[in-house]
């Protein structure tokens, strides 16, 4: 907990007891093992991946898979960096509490907000990724889709955190199971040959239709900001610390399952994918899963993963619900947002922060109904250089926790970055290639556009809301 959550007494109505004992959070520490590892696997299996490859391919070919494997090392030595500060003080606000107490108050502010804001955003996104899919079926405005699952998931997060766990365990069962049984049947097909593809299935579809990187370095440059936002949400287990039964035992385990989720799921998916399939078959706005089935003839398969990927944007969502209302109190725990939002139902849940949440998400039905061609491809970007913020305040935190705790100022940290500081300046430099390259690409560029105009509403709060309560955005030891 916080220094303010310890130094004041704070008004949080009729919080629930901490599981462990303590009640400065007020969370129930609900989320088992079971549930913190899926949390973890789905966290790295989102729409990013089924439905963003489609561009992603498209604009670089079997290259791809490299910038994937790249991007996913990066990823790991980010969540390495995590995992050191979670095993150093567990606590549900997370990046926000880092950011607060090694690089400062004000840090501690944007990036709570910001998170806040990456998780709202990417709610958008899902959901008109999960509106796109129905139309697979059915003839349904997309706004109406996105209308109702929306709702849905909002008020599947109002009941308690355990069926957020068990919601988020099935629907990552799923995506794991699906895509397990993907690469099991590319592998049937170049094996055996059996399929309407299985005559032209060849591992030699890598390189044959145009080489390796068809469309160039550049090409393959171009897409990392549609490779980052696909890992965006890997960090999540970090939220759940305030509500995991063992977060010292089962975060570090879920953190080294990141190297091999990353070489299952999108290094081995896609390898297969484009050995099956030439990657010039694929095209923007078109899950590459779907579409793989389809070109092999098994119709009831491309259903069967229109599904499966329906509930990765679904997964997705219910994330954002989740995350969204615990850095909103955290944020007013530490007297940087609303009161209101500090409290909690008698099931340990941030009701008004959720809420307030939600309803904002709703601008992604208007989004929907405006846009529909064009909603995913608007929101994406903006999500992709928010939620990277976090990963650069992680980064930044764990360097100088880093330093302290080697200067015996704080006490080591039981779940060493391995290779850190290097590692970790690695990933903050990769991070500033791909915000390079956002800038360079036109249609991601409008999320650089935005980003100045948060930052200064953010400093504008930062400033009224500090000369009301100096004391709150004061530096704590």
């Amino acid at each position: 907990m916080t220094s303010v959550q310890v130094d004041k007494p704070h008004d949080d109505g009729n919080e629930a007891a901490d599981a462990s004992g303590a009640s400065g959070e007020g969370y129930q520490r609900a989320l088992g093992a079971r549930q913190i590892q899926m949390i973890a696997i789905g966290g790295a299996i989102g729409t990013g991946l089924f439905l963003g490859a489609g561009k992603a391919i498209d604009r670089a070919g079997p290259s791809l898979i490299l910038a994937y494997a790249i991007a996913g090392l990066v990823i790991f030595f980010i969540m390495r960096a995590l995992g050191e500060l979670l095993m150093y003080r567990p606590v549900a606000g997370s990046f926000s509490e880092y950011a607060r107490e090694f690089l400062g108050p004000f840090f501690g502010f944007v990036t709570g907000w910001t998170y806040w804001l990456f998780w709202v955003v990417t709610g958008i996104t899902e959901v008109t990724a999960a509106a796109t899919y129905m139309t697979y079926w059915w003839d349904i405005p997309q706004w109406l889709s996105a209308l109702v699952f929306t709702v849905i998931l909002y008020a599947a997060n109002l009941i308690s955190v355990k069926l957020f766990g068990e919601l988020e365990f099935w629907f990552s069962m799923v995506k794991v199971t699906a895509i397990i049984g993907m690469i099991l049947i590319c592998a049937g097909v170049l094996t055996i040959g059996f399929s309407d593809a299985g005559d032209t299935a060849t591992v030699a579809n890598l390189w044959n239709d145009g080489g390796f990187f068809p469309e160039g370095i550049t090409g393959t440059l171009m897409t990392l900001q549609i490779v980052m936002f696909a890992f965006l949400a890997v960090e999540l287990v970090g939220v759940t610390a305030g509500e995991s039964k063992d977060p010292k035992t089962v975060l570090p385990k879920a953190i080294n399952t990141v190297p091999w989720r990353i070489a299952v799921f999108y290094v081995g998916a896609l390898i297969m994918i484009l050995s099956v399939v030439p990657w010039s078959t694929f095209q923007p706005g078109v899950s590459p899963f779907v579409k793989a089935f389809e070109e092999m003839g098994l119709g009831v398969g491309a259903a069967v993963v229109n599904f499966v990927v329906l509930t990765a944007a679904l997964s997705s969502c219910n994330s954002g619900m989740y995350s969204t209302g615990r850095m909103l109190r955290d944020l007013a725990l530490n007297g940087q947002g609303p009161k209101a939002f500090r409290k909690l139902t008698k099931n340990g849940l941030p009701l008004v922060g959720t809420t307030f949440s939600a309803a904002l998400m709703l601008v992604g039905v208007w989004i929907n109904y405006q846009w529909p061609g064009e909603a995913f491809n608007y929101v994406v970007s903006f999500a992709t250089i928010s939620g990277m913020w976090a990963w650069i305040m992680i980064l930044c935190a764990q360097l100088r926790y880093r330093a302290k705790a080697d200067r015996g100022e704080l006490p080591q940290s039981t779940f060493r970055a391995p290779g850190a500081p290097y590692t970790s300046w690695f990933a903050l430099g990769f991070i500033g290639l791909v915000i390079t390259m956002m800038a360079i690409d036109k249609d991601a560029r409008i999320s650089l556009y935005c980003a100045p105009v948060w930052a200064l509403l953010l400093g504008v709060s930062y400033l009224v809301m500090k000369k009301r309560n100096p004391e709150n955005f004061a530096r704590k030891g």
